[in-house]
């Protein structure tokens, strides 16, 4: 299971220091909010991210994604800029699957799974509210929503280290 994810994380830095040009070269925002039928609203919104931790060494992700759902459930789907599958990450309550390269990795949190797949504890409740506009407040970390009208969102995570950047750019 180690190796998978190591695995994985060197694949993205690869693409990252290959093609980290080509993924922000354009960008606006696509916002789809449909219902469920059970009337829980879901969220579904495509473009590309950029995670970059600045622990030892240095760790960069970039990729595009799809993310559909709600923080309780849901799926996000990274994919290279030449739109190959990196991976699907699926979580709903109680489980969390990483599917890369053909392997099923299984997890008891979709927190410990986006930290083993990205290396950075992203939370997955405040990312939502930010794609929708929404300003969260979490602690240790700082979004920034001034761009998030044109499909732009940053936040910078500086505690506890390391330091964690994030970039999002919503497709059109």
């Amino acid at each position: 299971m180690l190796a998978l994810t190591t695995l994985l994380r060197r694949l993205l830095v690869l693409i990252t220091c290959l093609l980290s040009a080509t993924v922000f070269i354009a960008g606006c925002a696509n916002t789809t909010r449909a219902t469920n039928p059970n009337d829980a609203e879901t969220s579904s919104w495509t473009g590309r991210i950029s995670l970059q931790v600045q622990s030892d060494p240095p760790q960069a992700f970039f990729a595009g994604f799809e993310l559909r759902g709600t923080p309780v459930q849901g799926e996000l789907m990274l994919n290279s800029p030449l739109g190959t599958s990196l991976a699907v990450l699926r979580w709903s309550p109680g489980e969390a699957v990483l599917l890369s390269s053909g392997k099923t990795q299984r997890f008891s949190s979709v927190d410990e799974l986006i930290e083993k797949a990205t290396g950075a504890a992203v939370p997955l409740p405040a990312l939502f509210d930010w794609l929708g506009g929404k300003n969260t407040a979490l602690n240790g970390w700082n979004a920034d929503l001034s761009q998030q009208p044109e499909g732009k969102i940053s936040a910078s995570r500086t505690q506890p280290q390391p330091r964690t950047d994030l970039r999002i750019v919503l497709a059109q």
